[in-house]
């Protein structure tokens, strides 16, 4: 899910559940809260939205006890790289992705000569994201993110800016609000994206005047390659690479994503990989619990740039590791 996952603790967050509401006590009216009429207030304002469909939508929207409990747990905050690997790199996804790219070829190599994005990523995003469009989410995009704007304090001001995008996402592409779902924190479509992500990256890429991430194709590659592209994806530079390391006091406690520190610089401490990089290339040091023990890689810029689809090492690791099952 592009550019979110959601920093709480699960204890806490579980805490929050329990307090905002339980299963079977019925919400309140949106269109009642004050809160909600001040949002309303300031789409028609700052947006030009008319007010009473506003209020009609709000009156309708449900609260969403299971999103709330759901955003207490995202895989990458409680599992480890030996649990979360299987979920992506499996076999049927990587038969999955061979077809998707054999499949569309064609308009993957589009999408690289016009972004640089190699076609291997571009598909994997894809098959993790949704499972190459099979699991694109059955969430009403509006109800979710009216109750993690509204219902979910440790996050409300990031839900209530991905409330205001949406709404004016729905106008700017003429899509009714109650046929657009997705996930439970609403991101949307073949490649998931949020919908800040989808208004900033979004590209019409097969020339037919809109941006549709959930029937085009061409749009969903092209949207894909384009978040990478301006994100400052390298091409034909590396990604990750797997390291030997001799000096474990050098390791970081929790792992960084952002590239922190230069080749030589870890060199010096012992570090070292099975291919040669430029001594000021920069890089992070990551450690990852596998299936055989402690794994150690040197991310590199692109691996950064895959972060910021998801801020998460497991997540790029995922992406990576199924990008090149894809090109065997």
């Amino acid at each position: 899910m592009n550019g979110r996952f959601f920093l709480i603790s699960k204890a806490f967050a579980g805490l929050m559940f329990l307090l905002l509401g339980q299963a079977g006590i019925a919400a309140p009216n949106y269109a009642q809260r004050e809160d909600v009429q001040a949002f309303i207030n300031e789409m028609v304002l700052q947006h030009g939205f008319d007010r009473a469909y506003l209020t009609q939508q709000f009156a309708q929207a449900k609260r969403l006890d299971n999103v709330l409990k759901s955003i207490s747990t995202p895989a990458e905050r409680v599992l480890t790289w030996k649990q979360y690997r299987p979920i992506f790199v499996k076999e049927k996804r990587i038969i999955m992705g061979r077809k998707f790219i054999k499949d569309n070829r064609a308009l993957l190599e589009r999408a690289e000569k016009t972004y640089g994005v190699p076609v291997e990523i571009i598909a994997a995003i894809i098959g993790v994201e949704s499972y190459y469009g099979k699991h694109t989410g059955k969430y009403t995009i509006f109800d979710s993110l009216t109750t993690l704007a509204f219902d979910y304090p440790p996050r409300a001001k990031f839900f209530k800016s991905e409330l205001s995008a949406f709404l004016q996402l729905s106008k700017e592409e003429h899509i009714s609000i109650d046929k657009m779902t997705g996930s439970y924190a609403g991101a949307m479509g073949l490649p998931q994206f949020i919908s800040s992500s989808y208004r900033q990256y979004a590209v019409d890429f097969d020339g037919d005047g809109k941006r549709d991430l959930w029937n085009s194709l061409p749009d969903v590659v092209g949207s894909v390659a384009h978040y990478f592209s301006v994100h400052g994806w390298r091409e034909g530079h590396g990604i990750v690479y797997r390291a030997a390391v001799k000096d474990k006091s050098i390791v970081p406690e929790k792992n960084k994503l952002k590239p922190y520190t230069s080749i030589k610089a870890l060199h010096d401490k012992g570090t070292t990989v099975s291919v040669s990089l430029p001594n000021d290339e920069q890089a992070t040091l990551l450690k990852l619990k596998g299936k055989y023990g402690d794994e150690y890689w040197l991310g590199l810029k692109n691996f950064y740039v895959i972060t910021r689809y998801n801020h998460s090492a497991l997540y790029a690791m995922a992406v990576f590791q199924l990008s090149q099952e894809l090109l065997k």
